[in-house]
């Protein structure tokens, strides 16, 4: 399937949520500039109602005039959206809760009274800023019965005051499957541009966000690195390589992927967390090959084993040789790196000398060579 959803970063609302983030201004300044260049389309930050830092942090990445839009994550209450617009903002993202849990706990409001109180935050947003974008969101729709959900979505549609319609796996319980339904459900009663949160509870954020595209769904929520509140949301890494492998054409040409490297890793810096090594595209093992019969097949032709190529996202493939699985074609790669010149069965030996070298200790890359430079001198 070909999909080209647009990609909405939480990295400055959802991923300011998470446990061991607290930005400063030139941390979020740096950040939304590198989503930017990155090609994100829309920059979602936290509301100005939060905090008179949280306020003036989002005017001056508004008066960056970045390429991508940027968008305030509001209440739905008219106080917040006037501060979200006060703001310069090109998109107000309102919220409520529609679970029966979280109505009973959040704002105590019923089915009718939440259509009422979006229509009188929309309509007053239409009113004094006739071109910002305006999202609703039902907060956590997977605990919301689909009859409840179309009774706050219908109506909300009908009125013809809304550009999108979100969908919130708010605590992480949906699975592929319930996505892909749920969403189809609604842009079928609706046929209109839908937006999919994903939390990663349950480690489905990335499949669920898929299934959602599956579905219907025109935009989903991202997080630099996958954080945010609990277990955070979908990865943007993880999703742009998913795009990336579906066209890679169109993934080069819509972004610049070599700042993701970049992104994670100021993410990482201001965290203070190291990048998990296996994470997808920016972990220090993304493109590590160390098996015998995988190195032999990716020094004959990468994309053997390689579903993305490194050197679009500005990294470069490591082939390990200094281990136990190591094989006479790497020592091959490696002689002739280093101009040596030996037979197959001078490698097949010094891969044979690695091998019970490493069994006794861990090696470095100085020892393969030293092997190498060995059976030259010897031969």
């Amino acid at each position: 399937m070909t999909f080209h959803p647009k990609l909405i970063d939480l990295t400055l609302r959802e991923g300011e949520q998470s446990s061991l983030c607290d930005f400063s201004t030139q941390d979020k300044i740096h950040i939304a500039q590198l989503l930017s260049k990155l090609g994100v389309d829309i920059i979602e930050m936290t509301s100005p109602a939060v905090s008179p830092r949280s306020r003036e942090d989002l005017e001056k990445v508004v008066a960056l005039g970045l390429s991508s839009r940027i968008a305030a994550h509001v209440r739905c209450n008219l106080g917040d959206a006037r501060a979200a617009i006060a703001a310069g903002v090109d998109a107000v993202h309102m919220f409520m809760a529609s679970s029966k849990a979280l109505r009973q706990h959040s704002h105590g409001m019923d089915v009718d009274e939440i259509v009422e109180r979006a229509i009188e935050v929309a309509e007053m947003v239409r009113q004094e800023a006739p071109g910002v974008e305006i999202r609703f969101s039902c907060e956590d729709a997977f605990r919301t019965s689909a009859q409840d959900l179309l009774a706050i979505y219908r109506p909300l549609a009908q009125t013809g005051l809304f550009d999108r319609f979100g969908i919130a796996d708010t605590v992480g319980t949906a699975t592929p499957p319930k996505v892909r339904a749920r969403v189809q459900e609604i842009k079928l009663a609706l046929d209109c541009e839908l937006g999919f949160h994903g939390h990663n509870d349950t480690g489905l954020a990335v499949a669920n966000a898929l299934a959602a595209v599956e579905g219907g769904a025109t935009h989903i929520d991202t997080c630099v690195l996958g954080i945010g509140e609990r277990n955070g949301i979908t990865a943007l890494e993880d999703l742009v390589a998913c795009l990336y492998v579906d066209n890679p054409v169109a993934a080069r040409s819509r972004f610049e992927l070599s700042h993701l490297t970049e992104l994670a890793g100021y993410l990482a810096q201001c965290m203070k967390v190291d990048i998990p090594f296996n994470h997808c595209i920016v972990g220090s093992s993304a493109f590590t090959h160390k098996a015998g019969v995988h190195t032999k097949a990716v020094l004959a032709d990468p994309k053997a084993y390689e579903i993305l190529d490194p050197a679009d996202f500005g990294r470069e493939r490591t082939v390990m040789m200094a281990h136990r699985l190591t094989g006479w074609n790497v020592m091959s790669e490696r002689a002739q790196q280093l101009g040596l010149v030996l037979s197959k069965d001078l490698l097949q030996s010094a891969a044979s000398k690695i091998k019970e070298m490493a069994d006794r200790d861990s090696l470095s890359q100085q020892d393969v060579d030293h092997v190498l430079m060995t059976m030259v001198a010897t031969a």
